[in-house]
């Protein structure tokens, strides 16, 4: 037996906390752990439509799928989302968000529109998805409504 430990156990121990001190892949410069992560671990709420769409953005890089649906409106979420979600998350490597626009959206409003660019690879190839997001309260918590802003 040799004293030194295994790399790839040694790797694994380290990856929760390395995730959580790195920077949170919505691009917000915050630490994941002060950004996404305690809305992810229902630590916290958004406070706006735009903090849930990034809270989203990074669930998908993470491939989060049960926040995925918790923080759809149940209004447009559509049956059989959680078995397609859950089949197609791992196909799609997300690289970069940019929030262009928001409008309403904030603490006191009822709803709010987010518009953003998020670059991805889509099983190897390079796409880019421009998105005009509508954003709901529903039981006073955000959830995303639609791409229809």
């Amino acid at each position: 037996m040799s004293d030194i430990p295994d790399e790839t156990e040694e790797l694994e121990n380290d990856l929760p906390k390395t995730r959580a001190e790195s920077l949170c892949p919505c691009k917000s410069n915050h630490s994941y752990y002060t950004c996404c992560m305690p809305l992810h671990y229902h630590k916290a709420k958004a406070a706006t439509a735009e903090e849930l769409m990034r809270s989203r953005y990074s669930a998908y890089f993470f491939r989060l799928v049960d926040y995925l649906i918790e923080t759809h409106h149940p209004d447009t979420r559509e049956p059989g989302m959680k078995k397609q979600l859950s089949k197609t998350v791992h196909n799609i490597s997300w690289q970069f968000l940019t929030v262009l626009n928001t409008s309403k959206g904030a603490a006191e409003d009822k709803t709010g529109k987010v518009e953003f660019r998020a670059e991805c690879y889509v099983e190897g190839d390079p796409h880019e998805q421009h998105e005009y997001s509508r954003f709901k309260r529903y039981k006073g918590e955000w959830k995303y409504l639609d791409d229809r802003g």
